[in-house]
């Protein structure tokens, strides 16, 4: 700071550069870890010389094996050394970029739910997801309640792609919603996706059993499931 006629102004730092517009900076205070802050006098920016957090360095790719492999958004945040908030927003925007796959006409699938919660124990939530019965790839899910509406969203797809089977527990609503020529409620018949849904427990924190990990999001829920079926 310097002082003339009893007014106090910043003086003009002619070392350092905006690194969005080149224009001249003054010193605007420091972090709490004791890094100088530079305020450019053009556009209004703030910015420092050395950031001590480059989450921009971490590849998307590093994030969605973490993810796949069981840990949580606390997890992440600490192996990779960025904030959890960084995370969060990186699951979005990966989520975000993922591409639903193309269906295959006349196929078999199996339909099945799969229960988890919210924000607390009593606020329950169903996962539908159908699984083509020859590759084991999930073709489309649905993340709410487990009323026909929720159910309708995956059934209407596999009928659009001419289904020649769909095999499902059950669960009387399955009844009212898929044609009976194409449904199939026998002994067996969901034995793959059964076992799909014991690999999402077991490699996602969040559907984990017994555990403090829990989905705080349905927004969230249905970002981490698309990484995992189709990232």
């Amino acid at each position: 700071m310097a002082l003339d006629n009893h007014k106090c102004f910043k003086v003009v730092d002619n070392n350092i550069q905006c690194i969005l517009c080149a224009g001249k900076c003054v010193k605007n205070g420091k972090t709490k870890q004791a890094t100088q802050r530079y305020k450019c006098k053009l556009c209004g920016k703030t910015f420092m010389n050395a950031y001590i957090n480059k989450a921009y360095e971490i590849s998307n790719k590093s994030i969605t094996s973490l993810l796949k492999e069981g840990c949580g958004i606390r997890s992440i945040a600490r192996l990779l050394h960025i904030s959890c908030t960084t995370v969060l927003k990186r699951i979005l925007s990966i989520a975000k970029a993922i591409e639903k796959p193309i269906i295959s006409f006349n196929k078999s699938y199996e339909v099945d739910e799969l229960r988890t919660y919210y924000k607390c124990k009593t606020k329950l939530l169903w996962v539908v997801y159908a699984l083509q019965k020859d590759t084991k790839q999930v073709v489309e899910f649905a993340v709410g309640a487990r009323t026909k509406t929720t159910l309708q969203k995956v059934i209407s797809t596999l009928c659009m792609s001419d289904a020649t089977i769909i095999n499902t527990d059950k669960l009387n609503l399955y009844g009212y919603i898929i044609p009976q020529a194409i449904h199939a409620t026998k002994q067996y018949g969901t034995n793959n996706i059964e076992r799909k849904n014991l690999s999402l427990r077991t490699h996602l924190k969040r559907l984990n059993r017994r555990t403090i990990c829990f989905s705080r999001s349905i927004f969230l829920l249905s970002a981490c499931l698309r990484i995992y079926f189709w990232g």
